[in-house]
């Protein structure tokens, strides 16, 4: 069994929540600088290199990418040889020390309130996370952590369309999702969409495809195919970067699926703005 430590944990998840807030993933800017070479429109071609310049200046003077420093969503994979020490200590206590501490030492925005309605009391310390743990095979412990923004997640959608919807269904959706989110949710977009499972799993799916790399191809060749038709349709809408017209809307589709209901078919879309920040370490 390998023992991993509460302070280890903490300081990981401390350091993940800086680096992903000062760090623009490098899939992300190759998309981005591929998105400037193919785009026609001088304006949108501006502002593209003006989110290069920006990355840029984040990354050179630890400033964070943008000013919504998010939600902190941490997802854990604890292999089942793995075991937590001092004896009784808590794996999401740790992380949620570590956001806190990160936040803290990072200068982010803290953007949780403690009650939705009655009580939108800042709780001065971005917590608590969002964290999704799962056990695997193995004697590691994956943390991914992601910062997201307000503005993108509002825009996102759910929908539990009916299994005669079919294909077209599940493709009108996505980009009718993207077309009411405008420039509101920040283009270029990354579009997270989870297929199957059921009404809260799909959504789990959806915000889990955005750990996917931009650059990658789903394992299945159908789903593969639909991302790319879907990224087509989608910079065919003219919405462009920051909503300004041109052929970059979304600089990628990223697509899970999960069996399902006969009678179902959950289809979420979490949109996520050219903002992407994520990043994952290995214990």
């Amino acid at each position: 069994m390998k023992e991993i430590t509460f302070d280890k944990i903490v300081e990981t998840v401390k350091t993940l929540c800086i680096e992903a807030a000062h760090n623009l993933p490098d899939d992300v800017l190759a998309a981005i600088e591929r998105a400037i070479e193919n785009e026609t429109e001088l304006r949108s071609k501006n502002i593209l290199t003006k989110l290069i310049e920006n990355a840029k200046i984040a990354h050179n003077e630890q400033y964070p990418l943008c000013q919504d420093t998010g939600v902190t969503i941490v997802f854990i994979e604890q292999g089942s040889e793995t075991i937590l020490k001092p004896e009784g200590a808590n794996l999401f206590e740790a992380v949620n020390e570590g956001v806190k501490i990160g936040y803290r030492e990072g200068y982010l925005r803290k953007s949780i309130v403690y009650d939705p309605i009655y009580e939108r009391k800042n709780t001065q310390t971005n917590t608590p996370a969002i964290i999704h743990h799962t056990f695997v095979k193995g004697d590691n412990l994956k943390i991914s952590v992601m910062l997201k923004g307000g503005g993108c997640e509002n825009r996102s959608r759910f929908c539990m369309l009916k299994p005669a919807d079919g294909e077209e269904g599940v493709r009108n959706f996505i980009i009718d999702t993207v077309k009411n989110a405008g420039a509101d949710a920040c283009p270029p977009f990354i579009v997270g969409v989870g297929i199957g499972g059921n009404f809260e799993y799909s959504c789990l799916l959806a915000k889990k495809a955005l750990l996917r790399r931009l650059d990658s191809a789903h394992n299945e060749g159908y789903y593969s195919n639909l991302e790319n038709q879907i990224l087509d349709r989608i910079n065919n809408l003219g919405i462009g970067p920051m909503g300004m017209g041109g052929k970059t809307t979304a600089l990628a589709v990223l697509i899970e699926a999960a069996p399902c209901h006969i009678a179902s078919l959950p289809v979420a879309v979490n949109i996520e703005c050219h903002s992407h920040r994520h990043k994952t370490a290995i214990l």
